[in-house]
């Protein structure tokens, strides 16, 4: 038996706030969307050509606080092909929240305030 991820999930409170963070931050694009009859909640699933793997996206009507997202001991982590290039887009967007010089990483944050691994391509 085995398994393939295939997405994860992540809450937002501004959904068109985050589609514009991922795609300016990370190049991601909408792929497919639900929408709830009732306009209860919108998920929208977003990826880039370079894998299958998505990051679904769940709006919820009735959430209007920030989600409580623990001790931050999480995150999602992206290979960057120009990680110079990177840096800088991020630090423009002054996104950047950590950075560990030492072990040539660092950690973007979004709107909502899941933090996002930047890791030089090997």
């Amino acid at each position: 038996m085995t398994f393939k991820m295939c997405h994860e999930n992540y809450n937002v409170l501004d959904l068109n706030r985050s589609l514009e963070f991922y795609d300016k931050a990370l190049g991601l694009k909408e792929i497919s969307r639900i929408t709830a009859d009732d306009g209860s909640f919108v998920i929208v699933y977003i990826g880039n050509e370079t894998t299958d793997f998505q990051l679904e996206l769940t709006w919820l009507r009735d959430h209007t606080e920030p989600y409580d997202l623990g001790e931050m001991e999480f995150h999602l982590a992206f290979y960057a092909d120009d990680y110079d290039a990177a840096h800088a887009l991020h630090k423009k967007m002054e996104c950047i929240c950590f950075e560990n010089e030492a072990m040539g990483i660092y950690f973007i944050q979004d709107p909502d305030g899941y933090w996002l691994e930047i890791i030089p391509a090997k």
